[in-house]
């Protein structure tokens, strides 16, 4: 067996450590990524209260004063009783994010509560920044996501019971029982946002070209203006 000079151990030692500097790279840049896909920034400070009348544009909200934070910055009772309900799909949402609540400003989570009437419909939509996990506090509903390879992820759920839609899929709840559901709803993301799909596309300002619409749905500009006048804002 041939002995290894000093040269080679030399080369040895330097082909090792520049194996470890690859990985290290490597793992410095999969750890710079995965960084830059979380939800929402992490703390740089003990709290930032949301300013929301600072009139500056940041992601977020710039803090507020420390000298004027109280306690009611942090609380909100909104979600104790249900939601009124006054709309064609038999559902409505009341959010506890940072709109509501300023002292969620950095802290990436929010709640929600979500009411239905015997078969109302929490439309397919979609939460660009946000995982959202139900807890369903009353009633039985069929709930479901669909992936991007177009599965459709469901399952019944009843009281007592949890069910996930990962962040970004289109998803949906329907109360199929005979009596009131409600479901309290978790986000990781201090403004999940909701872009609900038929509202999305039918409604939006300007408005999405008819032509765009007829090609994607395979339907006539009639049935895209009847489509349009359904979902259309009901004036006061």
């Amino acid at each position: 067996m041939q002995e290894l000079t000093a040269d080679d151990l030399v080369k040895a030692v330097g082909l090792c450590i520049f194996m470890a500097a690859m990985v290290s790279a490597y793992l410095f840049v999969f750890l710079a990524l995965f960084g830059m896909v979380a939800s929402d920034p992490d703390l740089l400070q003990d709290l930032c209260v949301a300013n929301k009348a600072a009139g500056v544009k940041v992601n977020g909200f710039p803090c507020k004063d420390e000298a004027n934070v109280t306690e009611a910055d942090f609380f909100f009772s909104g979600l104790a009783n249900p939601g009124v309900i006054n709309n064609s799909v038999g559902s409505v949402v009341t959010g506890a994010n940072v709109e509501k609540i300023p002292g969620l400003n950095t802290l990436g989570v929010s709640l929600a509560r979500i009411d239905y009437q015997p078969g109302g419909l929490n439309p397919p939509h979609t939460h660009p920044r946000a995982t959202e996990i139900i807890f369903v506090l009353d009633g039985e509903l069929d709930v479901g996501f669909i992936t991007t390879s177009n599965k459709l992820i469901s399952k019944s759920v009843k009281k007592g019971d949890i069910f996930v839609f990962p962040k970004g899929l289109v998803h949906f709840q329907k109360n199929n029982g005979e009596k009131p559901a409600s479901v309290l709803a978790g986000f990781n993301s201090q403004l999940p946002g909701t872009q609900s799909i038929a509202v999305t596309l039918f409604t939006s300002t300007p408005p999405v070209p008819d032509n765009v619409l007829t090609k994607a749905f395979q339907i006539g500009t009639k049935e895209v203006d009847k489509i349009k006048n359904k979902l259309a804002p009901k004036k006061s």
